[in-house]
């Protein structure tokens, strides 16, 4: 009885090759703090730097920009940070709310 061949056939697996980041996907979410006639321009320093570990510098940056400009861009991040970092800018009383970065 002569041998009969079996062919196997396997299967044409392709690999994905992905370029690029998860941000350069997804759009992220602007932190904004929004002026406020309450909060004192030393609060608010003093609350940015707690919330985001900043230097005196970088705070009182932003929060000239609040008190000058009517808003700072804190932050762009992914919708659950971001939604955690208005929380806690709200916690302090602060005026925050994030939007969706349009880039």
């Amino acid at each position: 009885m002569p041998a009969t061949a079996t062919t196997e056939a396997l299967p044409d697996i392709a690999t994905e090759n992905r370029t690029g980041t998860r941000a350069d996907l997804d759009p992220g979410y602007l932190v904004i703090c929004w002026d406020d006639p309450v909060n004192l321009m030393d609060y608010v320093t003093h609350v940015f730097q707690t919330v985001f570990g900043w230097n005196r510098q970088k705070a009182e940056r932003h929060m000239l920009e609040v008190h000058k400009l009517g808003k700072s861009v804190l932050a762009r991040e992914s919708l659950e940070k971001a939604e955690f970092y208005v929380h806690q800018l709200q916690k302090y009383t602060l005026h925050a709310t994030l939007e969706r970065d349009v880039k």
